[in-house]
């Protein structure tokens, strides 16, 4: 296996190694696919796992990029991003394999033994990370990063779709008709993921490096160059800020659908295709405008619509109705993945634009560093106060009465999870107010880009649907006569 970069790479290799990398994302969406989300909630549930240890499991994908300071130091010293990241990305497969052998070999598998194996699969794809990122700059033309990451997101996002659905189906049936093999199935998802995150490696494997350099100053001193830059510096507290006000929240979602309102994993599953589907038809639409205008404006846009959703999330569960509260869920979830879709893609595109060609890796190794710390953070503090506000409820009724009506409603009812939604909506509402200090080259306004969106959205729907059929109807009734000269 040839590993080393070359100092140039040709025109063909870009737009092979561009290929590659869609393929191995197809790989590792397939992985994650079958041991993230839902599925991981619901399999560490089956398991006991209470609100701390549902924390811990947030908590570790982005507390383990605190190591990714081991990725500088390997780069520094082998000069080799791509035989990092693959190597890296072969010891991060091994422990999900781990995971499913002990929870088939032992039926009484722990919660902490999940956790304990989890730890060194995000811990080496932490420390993959950084070489990765720094090698997709400089493998991806910088003018397509937008749209050729919002075309492999798609992909992703339409395999996702189809394979948690059959997923879902399957332990659904699994549950309802032989439950005492239900974990033996999450024990195959995982080893699973394992082998097909092993042949993704491989796939990685063949895309092409250009060679870079970085620089052999003390480590410390790389770290603090980008702290003097006091634009990424900003950047890196909007984001650290962010991200904790998510964190703080998110991932107890699927608990409260799963623990509160009993929906079974395969509703779950859908409203999260719901979401999906959602991201997928709009993603493109993110990826064009943030090329064409700037990723600071998208996320103007797109984060207020999440903080939105996040506040709905404290309206569920209030009604009598499961029919309406799926509804409201249904709504949430197409909302959320139009929003994020905006959100995680400038996210990634703003911090690779601002960061500095030669010192790419330790730039993003930075803020992926300080926003692990704050990301791991959020899920660790939500735990707890779950936990704190388990005994404890508010509700708002409103009561009308008359001679001939006496009815009483419930304006708001928080209790345990729904106090995380509305905490962690305030403060990601206080977080989007750093995001104005930061500056980006090319940026415009995010009212102009709002006035211009809406604009091209209105004029693409009237010629698909309308004035497409009107302008060219002359065509379409000539193009009818000649083929009826041509049957006579």
């Amino acid at each position: 296996m040839n590993l080393k970069p070359k100092e140039v790479l040709t025109e063909r290799e870009v737009r092979r190694g561009m290929n590659v990398v869609i393929w191995d994302g197809l790989a590792s969406e397939m992985m994650t696919t079958f041991t993230g989300s839902a599925f991981l909630v619901a399999m560490a549930l089956l398991m006991g796992a209470n609100n701390m240890q549902i924390g811990v499991l947030a908590a570790l994908p982005t507390f383990t990029n605190i190591f990714q300071l081991i990725s500088i130091w390997l780069v520094r010293k082998f000069n080799n991003r791509r035989a990092i990241a693959v190597f890296c990305a072969f010891l991060a497969r091994f422990p999900l394999i781990c995971i499913g052998i002990s929870a088939l070999a032992f039926s009484g598998s722990s919660i902490n033994i999940l956790i304990f194996f989890l730890f060194f699969y995000y811990l080496f794809g932490s420390i993959a990370g950084p070489s990765w990122n720094s090698w997709m700059k400089d493998l991806i033309p910088e003018n397509m990063l937008g749209d050729y990451f919002s075309r492999r997101s798609r992909y992703n996002q339409i395999l996702d779709v189809v394979l948690s659905i059959v997923l879902a189906v399957l332990l659904d049936y699994v549950k309802s008709r032989y439950p005492q093999y239900e974990l033996r199935v999450y024990a195959i998802f995982f080893i699973i993921a394992g082998i097909v995150g092993t042949i993704g490696g491989y796939v990685l494997s063949k895309a092409p490096e250009p060679q870079s350099y970085l620089s052999n100053a003390n480590i410390l001193a790389l770290f603090n160059q980008p702290l003097k830059d006091k634009n990424f510096g900003r950047l890196l507290t909007f984001n650290c800020a962010w991200v904790f006000a998510l964190n703080l929240a998110t991932p107890f979602f699927t608990v409260f659908m799963m623990k509160a309102l009993g929906l079974p994993i395969s509703y779950i599953i859908i409203l999260s295709i719901i979401s999906q589907l959602s991201s997928i038809m709009t993603i493109r639409i993110w990826g064009t405008f943030a090329d064409r205008y700037s990723n600071k404006s998208i996320i103007a846009l797109s984060a207020p619509i999440y903080i939105v959703c996040i506040i709905a999330w404290c309206f569920v569960g209030m009604y009598s109705s499961m029919y309406i509260n799926l509804a409201l869920l249904v709504v949430i979830h197409i909302f959320t993945g139009i929003s994020t879709a905006g959100i995680n893609l400038s996210l990634t595109n703003i911090g690779l634009k601002l960061a500095p060609r030669e010192d790419a890796i330790v730039y993003l190794s930075l803020k992926n560093i300080v926003t692990a710390f704050f990301s791991s953070l959020g899920p660790l503090v939500g735990g707890s106060l779950a936990d704190y506000f388990t005994n404890r409820s508010l509700v708002i009724t409103a009561q009308w009465s008359s001679p001939d009506i006496n009815k009483a409603g419930r304006l708001i009812s928080l209790h345990e999870w729904n106090f995380l939604f509305l905490i962690g909506a305030l403060l990601a509402l206080i977080a989007l107010e750093l995001l104005a200090h930061v500056k980006e080259v090319g940026e415009v306004d995010k009212d102009v880009v709002k006035r211009v969106m809406r604009t091209s959205i209105k004029r693409d729907l009237k010629e698909y649907f309308l004035i497409g059929n009107i302008i060219t109807w002359h065509e379409q009734l000539r193009a009818i006569i000649k083929l009826r000269k041509k049957d006579v």
